[in-house]
């Protein structure tokens, strides 16, 4: 017992660490060591840790550590067309100054279908409609001088469709290509976007359609258009080659037109310079009525331009006719003889009939190509206020 008792003394005499019992500063000395070791063994398991995830191997990182993968897939090209629900080659120009015998190609294109039509179906290249079945080419018209660029214009460029048809492009590709969308290279204005000329990295000439993004207005133009003609192809229908979707950002990428429109034949700039001939109008007219038959018959759903007028007829170094601007396109389905819709269109082109009642069918386009035979044959704008009242329209 006096044992204990003196224990007991001991451990409740002051020391001289600021006068604390002695049974304090030695629960005080076994704390701070239990803390020290757990600090110890916090600091070593942090370690193994760090070792350990740099040793993790790649497949078992999580996927933001992991870089994105590379979208250098190059789509591949076939020179081939699509005619009657089968794929056809394309036939390279003759030499100028052969003559051009259209029985003999036509009969080639027909034996070269029979030989290779198992051949051809298993090509790479996919065309579709968005509804049953493939769209009809014609190919009736023989090739232009630029027969060799227009058959693969996206040759060697990188980047592949997620639409199945035409070419992605970067913002990037695009701002190259119209070096920075410069106001030298704005070929076109309009309500819906600004048109740039622009050459992609493969030395193709582009016309890039930058759509402005007014209250979503960006959206249901580049749907529009890219519905309306996407997938069709045709000798005079601007071709739309690909498209760029980045952001708030829609843009289309057509081939480019570099002999102006017919507006700008008749009546602007280049009526100064030259004349049309009677010949060369007669093609473009020509041009510009098969478009639109094909546009109203030879696919499905029918395609109603909504807005032909002679500044939407883009004109070739050969006075081919190439329709464009399918901005205000609308779809005309199997067994619809019209659709209701707001009216649209050009002041002294819009076919009467549907600017009273708004029931919009294939005939609308008709009456506006006949507006334009008019102001070809006479020269005459379709309005013209300096004219006398009664002369006026």
């Amino acid at each position: 017992m006096s044992s204990n008792s003196s224990l007991t003394e001991s451990l409740h005499e002051k020391t001289i660490v600021f006068g604390l019992k002695l049974w304090v500063v030695i629960g005080i000395a076994v704390g701070a060591s239990l803390l020290g070791i757990l600090l110890i063994l916090l600091i070593c398991l942090t370690i193994q840790s760090c070792i350990r995830r740099s040793r993790k191997p790649l497949h078992d990182r999580p996927m933001t550590q992991i870089p994105p993968p590379c979208k250098d897939i190059k789509e591949v090209s076939n020179d081939f067309v699509i005619h009657d629900g089968l794929l056809l080659t394309i036939q390279n120009e003759p030499e100028p100054g052969d003559p051009v015998d259209t029985d003999a190609i036509q009969l080639t294109q027909e034996e070269k279908l029979k030989q290779g039509e198992e051949n051809n179906l298993s090509g790479s290249f996919r065309i579709t409609d968005g509804c049953d079945g493939i769209q009809i080419v014609s190919l009736d018209e023989q090739s232009s001088t630029h027969a060799t660029v227009d058959s693969a214009p996206l040759a060697g460029l990188p980047e592949f469709s997620y639409l199945g048809w035409g070419h992605w492009f970067t913002l990037r590709d695009l701002e190259l290509a119209t070096n920075r969308f410069a106001k030298d290279n704005v070929i076109g204005e309009g309500g819906y976007g600004v048109v740039y000329r622009g050459r992609l990295s493969n030395g193709t000439p582009v016309a890039v359609k930058k759509i402005l993004n007014n209250l979503g207005q960006a959206e249901r133009e580049f749907r529009v258009e890219v519905e309306a003609i996407g997938h069709v192809r045709h000798k005079n229908l601007v071709r739309l080659l690909g498209y760029c979707v980045e952001g708030t950002q829609r843009m289309l990428v057509y081939e480019y037109v570099n002999n102006g429109n017919l507006e700008s034949w008749l009546h602007g700039e280049l009526s100064q310079y030259s004349s049309l001939t009677w010949l060369a109008r007669m093609k473009i007219l020509l041009g510009t009525a098969k478009a639109l038959a094909y546009l109203h018959e030879a696919i499905e759903p029918k395609v109603v331009h909504r807005d032909i007028k002679s500044s939407n007829i883009l004109i070739d170094d050969e006075f081919n006719a190439k329709i464009s601007d399918f901005g205000l396109a609308k779809m005309l389905g199997a067994g619809k003889s019209h659709i209701a819709t707001r009216v649209m269109g050009t002041f002294g082109y819009v076919a009467p009939e549907y600017a009273n009642s708004g029931l919009l069918n294939e005939k609308s386009d008709v009456y506006s190509f006949g507006v334009v035979l008019l102001e070809a044959i006479t020269g005459r704008d379709p309005i013209d206020y300096e004219r006398p009242p009664n002369e006026t329209f």
